[in-house]
Formats: structure tokens, C-alpha cells, sequence
């Protein structure tokens, strides 16, 4: 009597890690990868030198805080929104020092001295909402825009979008971006 040898039933597993391959493959062809842009800022450049640290006069500082209850205070005063643009377009054009002959400020002698050595310090809590930061970020923009755009018709008589790259980097020189963020630490 012949004895029968069962072999057991087996799958050629070798063409599934084909179809395996292929589909990822597909996959990552076929998706989509969000491209958020974020905010736009160019860091300062590295500075070696001991003025990086200079100690900056009062006067040349404006604070704007946000705490954990939403609200914008600027030197210690609640704001609303919609007047921060106003009140940091003020502060850079103030021409406190009488030095600047394109600025259009009231010259108080309580407000920045230039443009050029104006600070915007932007201070908040870690409980601060980030669409709130985000906004008076944009305020704060849209202040140095207005002062740029003004400058740019006044000088070169052009809008923004029509300068050369040697009229916008004067013009940018003219209102320098100077933005200090903080986070506070919580005390409890």
C-alpha cells in the first residue's frame, strides 16, 4: 500500500508585497500635502557686537501684552483690536526727536524719538489664544505697511507693489520692522 504525502495548501505571498509596494507608491502620488505658509518675518541677522544688547531708551519702547483673559493692553491700558494699528502707526511716526523729515508725527516728547529706533515689544502668556496673537500681529503689519506705503507715494510717488528692489529696501530701511515677542512666565 502506497502512502499517500498530503503537502499543504500555500499562498504565494511574493506578488502581495508587490501590490503592497505599488499601493503606497500610489498613495503617496496621489496626496496632497497642505502647504500652510505661516508668518512671514525675517529673522535678525547674528550680531557681534555689544549695541545688539544696548539698553533701549523708555521712550523708544511701546509694550503691547496680551493675558490670559483675551485682552490687549498697551503700556498698561486695555485696547481694543481694532485700534492697535492705530496707536503703533503713531507711535513710529512720532519724530520725537525732530530728526526725521518725512515722518508726520505730533513730535511728544513721551513717544518714540525715529522711526529707525522705534520698538515694538509684543508680549504674552502661554494661555493667550493663538488667533488673537495672530491678529494683533497682523495690526502691527498692517501699521508698518500703511507708514511704508505713505513713504513710497511720497518719495518715489509709486504704491509698494510698483518699486524696484532698491526703492523697497530704502523704504524698508525708511520704517524698519522691529518687533521683540515675549512669552511671560506664569507666576502662581
Amino acid at each position: 500500500m502506497k502512502s499517500f504525502r498530503r503537502h499543504s495548501a500555500s499562498v504565494n505571498a511574493g506578488s502581495m508585497a508587490d501590490i503592497a509596494f505599488l499601493l503606497l507608491i500610489f498613495f503617496l502620488v496621489t496626496t496632497t500635502i497642505s502647504a500652510d505658509k505661516g508668518i512671514l518675518r525675517k529673522l535678525p541677522p547674528v550680531c557681534d557686537t555689544a549695541d545688539c544688547i544696548a539698553n533701549i531708551p523708555e521712550r523708544n519702547l511701546l509694550r503691547i501684552s496680551m493675558n490670559e483673559t483675551q485682552e490687549i493692553m498697551i503700556e498698561d491700558a486695555v485696547v481694543e483690536l481694532a485700534d492697535v494699528q492705530k496707536i503703533v502707526e503713531t507711535f513710529i511716526d512720532n519724530n520725537g526727536a525732530g530728526s526725521c523729515n518725512f515722518c508726520t508725527g505730533n513730535q511728544s516728547k513721551e513717544s518714540s524719538d525715529h522711526p529707525k529706533v522705534a520698538v515694538i515689544s509684543l508680549q504674552h502668556v502661554a494661555l493667550t489664544k493663538y488667533s488673537n496673537f495672530i491678529s494683533v500681529q497682523d495690526e502691527i503689519t498692517k501699521a508698518y505697511y500703511n507708514l511704508r506705503a505713505r513713504y513710497a507715494k511720497e518719495i518715489y510717488n509709486k504704491t509698494p507693489d510698483r518699486l524696484s528692489k532698491e526703492e523697497l529696501v530704502n523704504v524698508q530701511k525708511a520704517y524698519p520692522f522691529i518687533v521683540s515677542e515675549i512669552l511671560l512666565k506664569q507666576t502662581n
